[in-house]
């Protein structure tokens, strides 16, 4: 399992997080196109929507969102 901080837009707030066993490549290929097709004024999209295209894609991998982390201080 890996983590990944997705960013797809010019805003951190946009940002999330994925804990997931999916290579950087398998999230790409998804997400990217989704993305695209926003940028070219095709549609829109949010986090949650990019969320379901991975898990409709990869239906048995493990594909966690998270939109900030929590924080321990020891």
């Amino acid at each position: 399992m890996k983590t990944f901080e997705i960013n797809t837009t010019a805003f951190d707030e946009e940002n999330f997080i994925l804990t997931t066993d999916l290579n950087e490549k398998e999230i790409v290929d998804v997400i990217a196109p989704i993305v695209m097709s926003e940028r070219d004024g095709n549609g829109y999209y949010d986090n949650d929507e990019l969320l379901v295209a991975l898990k409709e894609a990869y239906p048995t991998r493990v594909i966690i969102m998270y939109q900030e982390l929590n924080t321990i201080t020891i």
